[in-house]
């Protein structure tokens, strides 16, 4: 047998080695990170502390909220860091769990957004049927069907990498532990390890954006036959459109980041893609949503101004 080093930890190399561009994305990710805690916790608490946005679609709107500040946390906070230290050691164990909370949060959020595209289907194509489909034990199935679908499929990928062996170079080309990174490194066999990104990670990527966009093209179908009235179909082209601008912002990049093979010249295109869903995706979330959504922005000034008025007392 070969004598082989065994790597303990990591090196995550981060996005630059320039120090003046370190200090400009330690400022810009930081600002950004602050604006998604408080987008997305405002959001969650106008939707618990207001009685009549306890409807099913506020109810996924908070869970994604939830899904946002959680999976900003797993790679952000790690990245900031890396800016003002420069390359960050991280142990296998650490590696390991931040692998895995990345995509048991990004798949349970990927297949959240296709549940909120059925709520929408059967609130604007089945209305009268609306209460009864989407009552408060379905919503919590559905949700708790998003959760553990996404914990399955980050268990899977966990177990694999842990089984594999890493030896000699162990520095990461990223600012956090991601998959295809750590199978460059690996010097066992990852023939298995890229069957499961390729086929398992792209169809829960896939699947429910193919879901999705069957279920807008429904709403889009019904409103153009049934609705005859401009007003009438306005607000829920509306509504929708918030929910397709975050289907666009999550799903495309992570088709793009797993559906190709690892490569060098990948890994180094996967940096930027994944920030965008990692970083700046969860910031826009909150804006998007209550930028056009009425009921949001009136519930986030009543709650506003009810907290200031007693400040004010």
């Amino acid at each position: 047998m070969r004598n082989q080093t065994r790597v303990g930890e990591f090196i995550l190399l981060g996005i630059t080695d320039v120090q003046g561009l370190q200090r400009f994305c330690f400022i810009t990710f930081l600002l950004l990170y602050l604006t998604c805690l408080l987008g997305n916790g405002a959001i969650v608490t106008v939707v618990i502390c207001e009685p009549r946005l306890h409807t099913a679609m506020y109810f996924f709107l908070g869970n994604l909220s939830c899904l946002d500040i959680f999976y900003s946390t797993v790679t952000v906070p790690k990245m900031l860091t890396g800016f003002l230290f420069g390359p960050q050691p991280i142990s296998l164990g650490e590696c390991l769990a931040q692998l895995h909370f990345f995509h048991f949060l990004g798949s349970t959020e990927a297949v959240l957004l296709a549940t909120m595209a059925y709520d929408r289907y059967v609130a604007i194509c089945n209305p009268l049927r609306y209460a009864l489909v989407m009552s408060p034990r379905t919503c919590l199935l559905l949700a708790g069907a998003c959760w553990s679908t996404g914990f399955v499929h980050a268990m899977m990928h966990s177990v694999m990498t842990s089984q594999l062996s890493f030896c000699a170079h162990n520095h990461i080309h990223h600012f956090f532990c991601d998959i295809k990174p750590l199978l460059n490194l690996a010097c066992s066999n990852t023939s298995l390890n890229m069957s499961l990104l390729n086929i398992v990670t792209t169809t829960i990527a896939l699947g429910p954006f193919i879901l999705t966009v069957l279920s807008y093209l429904y709403i889009i179908s019904f409103l153009v036959q049934k609705v005859r009235s401009q007003k009438g179909r306005w607000k829920p082209f509306c509504t929708c459109a918030s929910h397709l601008t975050v289907v666009a912002l999550l799903y495309i990049p992570a088709l793009f980041n797993y559906a190709q093979p690892s490569s060098g010249s990948s890994l180094d295109r996967d940096v930027p893609v994944s920030l965008l869903y990692s970083a700046v995706t969860p910031v826009l979330n909150p804006l998007i949503y209550t930028l056009r959504n009425q009921e949001v922005t009136s519930a986030l000034k009543k709650m506003l101004w009810r907290k200031l008025f007693r400040g004010g007392k």
